[in-house]
This record gives C-alpha cells, structure tokens and sequence, in this order.
C-alpha cells in the first residue's frame, strides 16, 4: 500500500482538477479531505487494538463475517499494489518531465522505464524500507521549505483560474472524493505492525495508534500547507508537461531548491512503488499452495509464485506485478491524475469492508460510541466510493477488486478451504 505522503504529489491537483481550477474551493477541500482521513484513522485505531498482530481490513471482515469474504479486501488490495505502482511512477514521470519539459513526448517510455528499474532493484529484497525513510524525510523537507518561501519570498503565479458554476456546497461535495486517494496508506500501519516481532501486543498497539496519528498530523500538516501556498500564490491547473506541485515550487523558491523538490518527488514516488513491489508479491507469496508447519498443505494460488531468490524477493509474483502494471500505466498514457478516481475507489473498498466489520462488532459489543464512530467512517467511505464510482471509468477498478476476490474464492473452495487465509495480509508484511 502506499505510502499518504507520496499521495500529496497528486491529490491535490486532482481536487483542483475536479474543481475546474477555483483556487476558491481548494482549501475548504483540502481541509475537508484531511478531516476525513481523522474520522479514517480513530475507526483504524480501534482496528489496531483488536488485532496487534496485523492483518487490517482482511483480518477483521474473516472474522466478523467468516473467511471467505476476507477475499473482497485482499483483492481490493491488489488491485491497490497494481495502481500504486502504475500511478507512482506515471506521476514520477510528470515531476521528470515537470522539470525537464523536453521530454514531455517520452511520458510512457520514461514511465515505463521508472517501472522497469523500480522492478529490478525490488529483486535485492527489503533494502528499500530504510530508502523509503529517508526519502520521505527529504519530500517533507523540500515541501516545508517551499510552503515558507511561498509565505514569504514567493511571486505570484500567472496561471490561468476558472471557476465552477455549480453551488460551492455541491462543488466540494464532489470534488473531496477524487481527493481521498491521499488516505490510501492509512491502512498500512495496522498491517506493518506484523513486522514488529520485537514487540508484545501492547507495544504493537501503541505504535500502531501513534504511527496513525503521525500520519495524519505530517500529511495534513503538508497538505493543508501546500494548498494555501497555492492559493496564496494563484497557482491553478498546470499544463500538460508541468505538475501543480512543481508550478508551485517554482513560484515559491530558488531554482535550487526548486530542483531539490522535484528529485525528491520523483525518487518518494519511486520509493512508493518499491514499497508496493514488495507487499504484492509478498501477498501473492502468502496465498500460493505450500506446505506448513504441520506439515499440511495451505495456499489456494499456484506454487511457483512462492518461489524466492536469494534475497527472499518472490521474482514471479513481481513479474505479475511488472507486467499488469505496465499494462495499467500504458492505458493511461502515463498520466497520473487519469489513475486517481481508479486508485481511490479500490483502497476504499478495503476501507468499507474493514469498517463495516468493526460496526458489527461494536454492535456486538454493545459499544454505542464506537458503534456510533463506525457508522459515520462507513457512511463517509460509502459516500466517497458513491461520487467516484458515478464517474463512470472508476467501475473497473471495483470490478477488478470483486472478480479478483470471486478467482480467489473460487480457488479456496477448490483447495477445500484450507484456514488462515484472512491472516494471508500479516504473512506477506511479516516476510
């Protein structure tokens, strides 16, 4: 899954993009995106505390519901991998090409080029997670510099603004939604949390909630600022070889810095794509037929995409990911706000099966508050998948995410419905 600071290089132009360019709109959408994620993150919190071990949505909806319908998250979830790569590097070619528009012509090529070289360093294995760190503090730092150049020594932008002529209440309404792909990796933390074997489950808890709230506090904190710079410095919808972001560090800053922040876009995206070329191979990894620890055999996928090279990477499980992928960013001609609606509707299926799940269980409970919060994060997630999947284009994305989940149900009946496929999500991060 990806990582939400990636999604800040995008989800803003896509809310502006869905606003017709009224810089007017963009914060009030902004803020309201960035709530949202906060009611998103206090139902995952409660998520966290019921399963320390990891395993988010899929874990939860196996429970609640019974383990075949943990496949509607898992394939949501896939899909999800595919669009993060597919849009991470679409939308490192743009920040590319953003600064060098000469290679505007080469979007797909270069694109595809990202795609390949992303893919080949996945096969030395989990390097990339301390990569990924850093890279990320260099996005923040690059971003909070341009957001205070932009307060102070920025000069205002001559791009050209329109305004939407529908109700400004209606406006937002429908352009929040297209937003909410910034939210795609609140799920990540209550799934890495597999990965910390050193911890006991209180210690898992814990981090899992501050991880959470970390997330939003930076993400918010990033996005709200780099949207009022934006605002303050009238920069709206770009052209076709630019990028908001990248019109907006060259109004802010010093061509230094401006490049900095582009380096460090394009290389976050890339690390974003090198995170979910892990977790997708590793899903495909936990769900193929092996033999266990009991000596009984599990898995419903072929074996061969078990198989692992020296650095435990599963090469066939990446070789899937390469190809469809490639296939996905081909299709949208290498641009990234094409992929945002698809994006956001399949992470969102996840996010309403998973909230669903901690509904029934608070009702369970008779827990009224917690209840009360369920309800209100569902009905948030529903309406948001309502407005994209109204879009039309973004039914393919649910329609990949279902029929994924109908193959692998298939295959588990198959297999004579062997358990522990709910908790496939905690093996893949765990690996």
């Amino acid at each position: 899954m990806a990582d939400p600071v990636s999604s800040v290089a995008y989800a803003i132009e896509a809310a502006l993009r869905a606003l017709h360019g009224d810089l007017g709109l963009l914060l009030v959408t902004m803020g309201l995106v960035v709530a949202i994620i906060g009611v998103i993150i206090v139902n995952y919190q409660q998520l966290v505390a019921r399963y320390p071990q990891g395993g988010g949505a899929a874990a939860a909806a196996g429970e609640a519901f019974g383990e075949a319908w943990a496949f509607i998250p898992i394939g949501a979830l896939i899909v999800d991998f595919v669009l993060t790569i597919a849009i991470s590097v679409s939308a490192g070619s743009s920040a590319v090409i953003a600064y060098i528009p000469g290679l505007t012509h080469w979007r797909i090529p270069l694109a595809l080029g990202l795609l390949m070289f992303v893919a080949a360093i996945t096969w030395f294995g989990h390097l990339g997670r301390t990569l990924f760190a850093v890279l990320t503090m260099l996005f923040i730092i690059g971003g909070t510099i341009v957001i205070i150049d932009g307060f102070t020594t920025g000069t205002a932008h001559t791009a050209i603004t329109d305004h939407t002529d529908r109700a400004p209440v209606l406006a937002v309404a429908l352009a929040f939604p297209v937003a909410m792909a910034l939210a795609t990796g609140v799920e990540a933390p209550s799934s890495a949390i597999a990965q910390l074997g050193q911890l006991d489950d209180r210690g898992r808890r814990r981090f899992g909630r501050i991880t959470l709230w970390l997330t939003l506090g930076v993400v918010g904190g990033l996005t709200l600022g780099l949207t009022a710079a934006a605002v303050h410095l009238h920069v709206g919808v770009p052209g076709t070889d630019s990028t908001q972001l990248a019109d907006l560090a060259q109004a802010a800053t010093s061509p230094a810095v401006y490049a900095f922040f582009q380096a460090a876009t394009a290389l976050l995206l890339l690390s974003a794509a090198s995170s979910s070329f892990q977790a997708g191979p590793g899903l495909l990894k936990a769900l193929a037929r092996h033999i266990d620890t009991t000596g009984r055999e599990g898995g419903i996928l072929p074996a061969v995409l078990g198989h692992t090279n020296t650095h435990h990477t599963p090469y066939w499980g990446v070789a899937v990911f390469t190809t469809v992928s490639a296939a996905v960013t081909v299709a949208a001609d290498g641009q990234d706000q094409r992929l945002v609606l698809f994006y956001a509707v399949a992470v969102f299926v996840s996010f309403l099966t998973g909230l669903i799940a901690m509904t029934h269980f608070s009702h369970q409970a008779r827990q009224r508050k917690w209840l009360t919060v369920n309800l209100f994060g569902a009905t948030v997630v529903t309406f948001t998948l309502i407005v994209n999947l109204a879009r039309g284009e973004p039914l393919a994305s649910l329609a990949a995410a279902l029929l994924l989940a109908a193959l692998l149900y298939w295959g588990w009946t198959r297999a004579g419905r062997p358990r522990g496929i709910a908790h496939a999500t905690i093996e893949a991060e765990a690996a």
